[in-house]
């Protein structure tokens, strides 16, 4: 399998926070809004930069998603800033009403999303912004691994006319992604080829992935490990040509079982390939306040718990 060296420690969300102040160089038009946690979400320097272009909008998230609208409307580019709890489940109206069905050109900007979030807890642990996100139209829907990813990803968000909701983290992980490697919205990435078990997996969930991989190898199965980078529009093409290749697979992610990536993929699968697939995710529970590792081993989000997942799949397979 091909490895990818660790290139450093560094929590995704600083990764927005390089991408939009690039964005903000490359379009004059670029503006951003805050509900009091531009720090937090890694907007200040931006804000630094470009004083005259950044709204603090304190803690009023309506507010700032019916002012995003109409600042796009009036032809900026707007991103939007907050926990993914607060810019997705606190404000889905307005989303839904302002931003998706005006077809208005708001990047929704959610940090802190998923148990990674760690000590705040479950009240701030959104693990359903995935699934009420994609549901709506003329929404992307992006969820990058690493810093590196995240900055590319945050880039193609501002490029792109239409709505964006850009879900990353708190914590630091590992870089590995390199620097270079191009973004494209909708485009999957093979970051390792196999040929026993597919293994798609988002978000934070990659790395895990690629180092299950490394547990399979030694036991004679070959993964091919694919970044679901963009959960919608989803890369349909590169799911099903996998699969057809492996015969099953396994979805990773830092969400619920119900209306995230794996979710997707099986409704893939079911109308043009039906194969077996094995869920890692959280199956209809919320979260709780701990360190982030730790949550991530209770909740079975580790590379272990994704290499017993294709072994069922395999054997699945089998049968």
């Amino acid at each position: 399998m091909k490895e990818y060296p660790i290139l450093g420690n560094k929590d995704t969300r600083s990764g927005f926070g390089a991408g939009l102040l690039e964005a903000g160089k490359r379009n004059s038009e670029v503006v951003a809004l805050c509900a009091d946690l531009t720090s937090s979400v890694k907007m200040d320097e931006f804000a630094k930069a470009f004083p005259d272009r950044m709204i603090q909008c304190g803690i009023a998230e309506a507010d700032m998603i019916g002012i995003a609208a109409g600042l796009a409307l009036s032809g900026k580019t707007a991103f939007v800033g907050s926990f993914a709890a607060f810019a997705t489940g606190r404000v889905y109206d307005q989303i839904r009403q302002s931003v998706a069905y005006s077809e208005t050109n708001v990047k929704i900007a959610g940090s802190h999303a998923g148990i990674t979030l760690g000590e705040d807890g479950a009240t701030h642990q959104i693990l359903e912004d995935i699934g009420l996100m994609k549901m709506l139209p003329n929404m992307v829907v992006l969820n990058p691994c690493d810093y590196n990813q995240t900055k590319a990803a945050t880039i193609a968000a501002a490029e792109y006319k239409g709505g964006v909701y850009l879900r990353f983290g708190r914590p630091k992980v590992p870089v590995f992604i390199p620097e270079d490697m191009p973004f494209e919205i909708g485009k999957a990435i093979v970051l390792s080829e196999g040929s026993d078990v597919s293994i798609f997996a988002t978000g934070h969930l990659v790395w895990e992935a690629l180092e299950a991989a490394k547990l399979l190898e030694k036991e004679g199965i070959s993964a091919e490990i694919i970044d679901i980078h963009t959960i919608k529009p989803l890369d349909e093409e590169a799911i099903l040509r996998s699969v057809a290749k492996t015969g099953c697979a396994v979805g990773c992610e830092e969400h619920q079982y119900s209306g995230g990536m794996n979710e997707s993929i099986a409704q893939v699968l079911v109308r043009n390939n039906p194969k077996p697939m094995e869920f890692i995710g959280v199956n209809d529970k919320f979260g709780e306040s701990g360190k982030p590792e730790e949550l991530m081993v209770k909740y079975g989000l580790k590379a272990a718990n994704i290499a017993e997942a294709a072994r069922k799949a395999v054997a699945r397979k089998a049968r």
